[in-house]
C-alpha cells in the first residue's frame, strides 16, 4: 500500500498531560498552518512517546490501579478526519491510537468500520515533515487475526 501522510504534532502537549487527546481544535490549527488535509491520506500523531519505547513501564505508564495514560486520538477529531476529510487512517507513536485510558478501542472501531488502516508504535515521526510524506505499507494478510505486523517506510520530499 502506498499512501500520502501528514503528520501533527502534539509533543508539547503530551509532555504536560499524558492522557492528551486529539483535539478538533488541533486538527484545525495544523490546517491553518498547513492547508486542509487532503482525503486519502494517513493522518499521524507525533507524540515523542517513542522516546520510552526502551522503558517498557514509561511506554505503557499504568498507574496504581493499572490504567495505562499516553495519548491518543480523540474522538470528534477522528470523526472530522474520517467523516470530512475522508482520509485513509491513522497512525501513531504510542502502543494505540486510542488513548491510554480508554479500553473500550472506540477509535479503533471507527476507523476500521471501512476499509481504512490504523498504524501503531511508529519511529523517526520527529524526522518526517508535517505534509508531503509519502508512505510504502508492507502488510502480511493474515486470515483470522485482530491485527498483523506491517513495514512501513517513509518517503520525504
Amino acid at each position: 500500500m502506498v499512501v500520502p501522510a501528514v503528520v501533527i504534532n502534539i509533543c508539547q502537549a503530551t509532555a504536560v498531560n499524558p492522557d492528551y487527546a486529539l483535539t478538533i481544535a488541533d486538527v484545525l490549527a495544523w490546517e491553518e498552518q498547513y492547508g486542509e488535509i487532503s482525503a486519502g491520506c494517513v493522518v499521524i500523531l507525533n507524540t515523542g512517546w517513542e522516546k520510552k519505547w526502551l522503558d517498557k513501564t514509561a511506554f505503557l505508564n499504568h498507574d496504581a490501579q493499572g490504567i495505562a495514560h499516553f495519548p491518543g486520538f480523540g474522538s470528534d477529531a477522528a470523526q472530522l478526519l474520517l467523516n470530512e476529510r475522508q482520509i485513509a487512517g491513522v497512525g501513531i507513536d504510542t502502543h494505540g491510537v486510542d488513548p491510554g485510558q480508554d479500553n473500550s478501542f472506540a477509535i479503533n472501531r471507527l476507523v476500521l468500520e471501512k476499509p481504512r488502516i490504523v498504524l501503531e508504535n511508529l519511529t523517526n515521526l520527529d524526522q518526517l515533515p508535517p505534509k508531503g510524506t509519502t508512505l510504502a505499507i508492507a502488510v502480511l494478510r493474515l486470515r483470522g487475526g485482530s491485527g498483523s505486523p506491517v513495514g512501513v517506510l517513509a518517503f520525504v520530499p
